[in-house]
């Protein structure tokens, strides 16, 4: 067990399913009590709790749709009651609506993706610093994806351009936060198998990225766990900041 995790307060973001959800298991493993966030999926979240409860852990599931400032700051809010305070902020939520070329691109698609994806981080973030700050030694940890680096595959172009800013921001928040004493980094997923592939990528277009895939395989939530716990943990990463790495297997390496 990681002796820095354990008590820690966790918030992750978008933590019902896949990554996020394994995350969160992950930190209530380690010690820490953890507020399992969701949007639409109520029951899966409420498997997630109780699971994390079941093996003696302490969870919280809270709903909001903080695609918009004000379900940012309630989220928030709420997870701090839950919790008495934040120590470990994990921007996890993000989608890409759907797949649509540029010629299809309208204005209520790129709000939907640009405030899903952007507005998210941005405003649960700043809603969350003044309780990080409290802390002592803070941490946000924010996902963005290969699609950042690469440009994303067809149709993918503002969830991908959406990503880059998560990837560039973070940066600039670990230069502003610093002298709150909080750290900043981030995680970039490359090909994982989530709910998120089964909605958006065909059979055919996973096979073709596994083979592009120097170790040989697609990625399971399980294998991002440790890379959040080394990031969340000051005796581990303590002199980390402003950094992102990539979780691809080897597919990208910048």
């Amino acid at each position: 067990m990681l002796a820095d995790i354990k008590g820690k307060r966790v918030l992750v973001t978008g933590s019902s399913t896949g990554i996020g959800a394994a995350v969160a298991a992950g930190f209530a493993a380690q010690g820490a009590r953890v507020v399992i966030h969701y949007n639409a999926s109520q029951r899966e979240a409420g498997t997630v709790v109780d699971s994390i409860v079941a093996k003696g852990g302490d969870a919280h599931a809270i709903q909001a749709d903080i695609s918009t400032t004000a379900a940012a700051d309630t989220l928030v809010g709420e997870a701090v009651e839950a919790l008495g305070g934040i120590d470990v902020l994990i921007n996890n939520a993000g989608a890409m609506i759907k797949r649509a070329p540029l010629a299809e691109v309208d204005d209520a698609l790129y709000d939907r993706v640009l405030d899903t994806n952007i507005r998210s981080v941005v405003m649960t973030s700043k809603a969350a610093r003044p309780h990080l700050r409290d802390a002592g030694a803070g941490v946000i940890i924010t996902v963005s994806s290969i699609a950042a680096r690469n440009g994303g595959g067809p149709g993918a172009g503002l969830y991908a351009g959406a990503k880059a800013f998560v990837l560039n921001f973070t940066r600039n928040m670990a230069k502003e936060l610093a002298s709150d004493n909080i750290r900043v980094n981030g995680v970039s997923p490359g090909v994982i198998m989530t709910p998120f592939h089964e909605r958006f990528s065909s059979p055919e277009w996973i096979e073709t990225q596994r083979k592009t895939i120097p170790m040989g395989r697609i990625g399971t939530p399980a294998d991002a766990v440790g890379v959040f716990l080394f990031l969340a943990s000051n005796a581990m990463s303590g002199y980390v900041n402003g950094q992102t790495i990539e979780l691809n297997g080897g597919q990208y390496m910048p």
